[in-house]
């Protein structure tokens, strides 16, 4: 799936959780699917869980995660030399 229609189903309510990015306007962040992956639940166990939820929600989380760390960028740390 088009990785733009899959971040289409991610949301942010400022109403609902601060603003944290939700899927599709329910209250379940994407945060907290990342959590559940992360713990090794597989993406039929998530989607058992949650009624409303498609396989494509996880596979958002996934993309949006993903645009985030691409979008990081670290610093090196510099050790000064002859101490």
């Amino acid at each position: 799936m088009d990785e733009k229609i899959l971040l289409d189903r991610i949301t942010c309510d400022p109403r609902i959780f601060g603003g944290k990015p939700i899927i599709r306007g329910h209250r379940l962040a994407v945060e907290h699917v990342l959590g559940m992956l992360a713990a090794g639940d597989s993406l039929e166990t998530i989607v058992s869980g949650y009624p409303w939820m498609e396989r494509e929600d996880v596979l958002a989380c996934l993309a949006y995660a993903k645009r985030l760390v691409g979008h990081e960028r670290v610093e090196p740390f510099l050790v000064p030399t002859g101490t």
